[in-house]
Parts: C-alpha cells; sequence; structure tokens
C-alpha cells in the first residue's frame, strides 16, 4: 500500500509540474490574479491558509504544527504526513508550495 501510494504521488506531482510548467510558459492575461506561492518552511498558518486551496485554518495549524515537531519539509509529498491533508489537496496546490 506505501508503494502504492508513492507511486500515486509521485504521478500526481509529475502531472503537476508539467501542467505548473505550460501555465508558466502561458501569456498572462490582464486582470487575472497570479496564483500567491508559500513558503511551508517559513509561513505561519494564516498564511498557508490563505495561498493554499482546500487548507483551512485547521489544517494550516496541522502543518505548523508537524514542522514545528519534525523539522523543516524536505519534499512536498512529506506533506502527505499531515493529518488532514492527501494527495489530491498536495497535486491542486503543488505549484504554489515552496520550500526554500
Amino acid at each position: 500500500m506505501k508503494l502504492f501510494s508513492s507511486i500515486l504521488i509521485t504521478l500526481l506531482f509529475t502531472l503537476s509540474f508539467s501542467q505548473s510548467l505550460m501555465a508558466k510558459t502561458a501569456t498572462v492575461k490582464p486582470g487575472i490574479e497570479q496564483m500567491a506561492s508559500v513558503n511551508l518552511n517559513k509561513a505561519g498558518a494564516k498564511e498557508i491558509a490563505k495561498s493554499l486551496k482546500g487548507i483551512g485554518m485547521k489544517k494550516a495549524k496541522a502543518i505548523v504544527e508537524y514542522r514545528e515537531k519534525h523539522g523543516d519539509f524536505k519534499a512536498v509529498e512529506e506533506l502527505a504526513s499531515v493529518k488532514g491533508i492527501g494527495v489530491a489537496t498536495i497535486a491542486k496546490n503543488f505549484d504554489r508550495i515552496l520550500l526554500k
């Protein structure tokens, strides 16, 4: 099951990364708001909740608590270890998440 989850996460991130690259090469149209990025290793819960889709204050606080307990996130995939954060949530926010 763990291997399947790892493969699924890798696949979703690869697809998300490809879409992110395509989006970055497209022209930005006036009036369309740019997506806000957030550094999970530095941001507070309020900023995380504001920047990520599907992440409210409860999950944002869980992310901060996880970071304080386990140290900085080394890979985006590690976010799946936070209770309440699944592969789908990570995939739809992949291009918004910074670690450095």
